[in-house]
């Protein structure tokens, strides 16, 4: 991949990852889309604001202008989202922001996707992704008639993992 746009790229997940591009591929852009909430920190990729790959923007999921604007000018091969309102304590004090970010955000980012990826040509629909990544705390917790942790279970990291080399097909 050339380039991907990064949605909630201070969060202690967003940040690892979007480090983890950095330091191990040899991606050409990350564009980091943060509003900087209590959940984001600046710090967690300090040593990368000079890195000619990693473009920082201060902004909301919520406002489809800007993704729009970010998706038109870094034409990115796939948008990663973990922008998300994650901590229950704060979601029982306060439900509002959680539905903005976590529905109406992911709403708004599948919208300016959807757009973005119609515009495209029919090779290009091919290579370009929107993955929307999370926790339990956003899902829900998994309830099935097989245990959670059961080799084979899609949800299972290893299996995650073997999914994503394409070396296990379920």
């Amino acid at each position: 991949m050339k380039s991907l746009l990064i949605t909630g790229g201070l969060g202690f997940i967003g940040s690892n990852f979007i480090r983890l591009l950095l330091e191990q591929t040899d991606c050409e852009k990350i564009v980091n889309l943060d509003k900087e909430t209590y959940a984001g920190n600046p710090e967690n990729l300090a040593d990368f604001e000079s890195d000619p790959r990693y473009v920082f923007s201060l902004g909301d999921i919520c406002d489809a202008k800007l993704v729009s604007d970010l998706l038109e000018k870094y034409q990115p091969d796939a948008l990663v989202n973990f922008a998300a309102e994650s901590h229950v304590d704060r979601s029982i004090d306060g439900p509002e922001p959680f539905v903005q970010t976590n529905v109406v955000g992911t709403l708004k980012l599948l919208e300016s996707f959807k757009r973005y990826y119609t515009a495209q040509s029919e090779d290009r629909k091919k290579s370009i992704r929107f993955l929307h990544v999370s926790t339990d705390e956003v899902y829900g917790s998994l309830v099935l008639k097989i245990p959670h942790f059961q080799k084979l279970h899609p949800m299972h990291p290893i299996v995650r993992t073997l999914l994503q080399k394409r070396e296990l097909i379920i």
